[in-house]
């Protein structure tokens, strides 16, 4: 009797693990972008998703045009980025069926406080003709980024090349050089060189060694930062776990998911504004 009580119990124990685990089982991998991941944004976002849904998500944090890349191989399941050209492109092509705007924030120019290329205003192009006059020191991503994407459009607007054609770098001053890292490393890199540098606002905040530097450039229309999130075509990637990043792209586009990121506040101020339903 002893012996079929501990039967019976153990595959009780057994189902209930079971069970544990099949709750546990669903994941889906988003590509998305560094900036989303190192403003601390996903570790807030993501926990209400997995309480809301029971499905983990694994972030892949890369450039906006590797983020791109990576789903257009069948990578991932979801696109969370932040380039909207770009993105309006990948359905075009048919990698998603529709792109949903989710929040927005903008870039900032920042730079040392002492602004050696008289750099602070409201206009980002001034600013960078400026920055360029001045030979001054500036870093930049390179890395097809959504914020390298950004800039380098910025840069397009300063005339310092011919009408539709890329700015060369020898054109950006002599302290111009890119990285090929992500927005964290970067600002790094311009607190130990006292540097100038295109930063999301999310990251910026979210960024502790700041050292001399200073927000020089904001509130330009032309900062005006856009994310967009899409479900990667289950008709060209069948493997794909669709259902599931279908269940998170409608619940951040909810009021639920909205609100989400609106809580997410670094020192009482938000570092992303959700929109959903935006173009």
């Amino acid at each position: 009797m002893k012996s079929l009580k501990f039967l019976a119990a153990a595959l009780a124990a057994l189902a209930v693990a079971a069970g544990s685990l099949a709750a546990q089982a669903e994941t889906i991998t988003m590509a998305s972008t560094t900036s989303t991941e190192q403003s601390g944004l996903f570790s807030h976002l993501l926990p209400a998703f997995r309480q809301a849904s029971g499905i983990d998500v694994k972030v892949v944090a890369v450039g906006t045009g590797q983020a791109i890349d990576m789903a257009r191989r069948g990578d991932a399941d979801v696109l969370f980025v932040h380039d909207t050209a770009a993105e309006e492109k990948f359905v075009a092509e048919g990698f998603a069926a529709k792109r949903h705007a989710v929040m927005y924030n903008d870039f900032v120019l920042v730079g040392p406080k002492n602004d050696p290329a008289a750099a602070k205003g409201r206009d980002i192009v001034a600013a960078l003709k400026k920055v360029a006059s001045a030979n001054a020191p500036f870093v930049s991503r390179g890395d097809k980024s959504g914020t390298d994407a950004a800039e380098r459009r910025l840069w397009t607007q300063t005339g310092v090349a011919e009408a539709g054609q890329p700015v060369p770098n020898d054109r950006k001053g002599s302290g111009y050089k890119e990285c090929g890292c992500g927005m964290g490393p970067a600002l790094n890199i311009a607190a130990s060189s006292g540097a100038y540098v295109l930063a999301d606002r999310g990251t910026w905040l979210s960024f502790r060694n700041r050292a001399d530097l200073a927000v020089l450039v904001e509130g330009d229309k032309r900062l005006f930062n856009q994310y967009g999130v899409m479900v990667v075509s289950p008709a060209k990637f069948p493997q794909l776990n669709s259902a599931g990043a279908q269940k998170f792209v409608d619940w951040v586009i909810s009021p639920a998911g909205q609100s989400t990121i609106a809580s997410y506040k670094i020192g009482g101020e938000p570092l992303f504004f959700p929109n959903a339903g935006a173009q």
